[in-house]
């Protein structure tokens, strides 16, 4: 791991520009969970947010929310956003476009028939972060807004010290900066260290979190 891999590279806006990786606005940060919902680790996630009265966005993968929709329902019930992340956590480059397509419609039709309200436009976040160009052009057709991030924290890997998870973080964000989390089982030891620290340290700072 290095600086390069915590913080979205320049290479990738300036070739990318549609991607959404950072918003400009003034005094916020966006904090971001992939993976979920997940029970036990979705819930905390959610009162740790109520702490701080911190809104955030869930890219949800749509075989959780199959077979955990009572989660899914709680997510929604405190305000947040909900975006896509596939039905199958599907990596972009190891499968074509047509089954990647109709992977994330299907978890679209089952996020609309669960949250109907959910706001527009739809979000996308690649699984790994990794998209073909041809995927890219026929989702933005189809209306979803590609979202990556400024800055991972690298919870997800278990060879990295919860210490270095939350240094990552601390860091590398700014105000405006997309920061990416996952609310799994895998990233929990480091989440759970990680995640109220940075909540603290941030709204010491002066820092609203909002959702995309």
């Amino acid at each position: 791991m290095n600086k390069f891999l915590v913080k979205y590279p320049a290479l990738l806006r300036w070739l990318y520009p549609k991607r959404i990786s950072h918003l400009p606005e003034s005094g916020s940060i966006y904090l971001t969970f992939d993976d979920g919902p997940v029970p036990g680790i979705t819930p905390w996630v959610l009162d740790q947010l109520s702490k701080y009265q911190a809104k955030a966005t869930f890219f949800c993968i749509g075989d959780n929310i199959r077979k955990y929709p009572e989660v899914f329902q709680k997510v929604i019930s405190e305000g947040h956003q909900i975006g896509n992340h596939s039905f199958h956590h599907l990596n972009g480059w190891k499968n074509p476009t047509s089954e990647y397509f109709r992977n994330v419609l299907q978890t679209e039709d089952l996020i609309n028939k669960k949250h109907p309200k959910n706001p527009k436009p739809k979000m996308f976040r690649p699984p790994f972060g990794k998209i073909k160009n041809s995927q890219a052009r026929k989702l933005s057709k189809a209306g979803f807004k590609i979202v990556m991030w400024d800055v991972i924290s690298w919870d997800f890997d278990s060879n990295i010290k919860k210490e270095t998870c939350l240094k990552n973080v601390i860091e590398n964000a700014r105000e405006g900066s997309i920061i990416v989390f996952h609310d799994s089982e895998k990233a929990s030891k480091n989440l759970k260290y990680a995640l109220p620290k940075v909540l603290k340290y941030f709204t010491e700072k002066g820092y609203a979190f909002k959702s995309l």
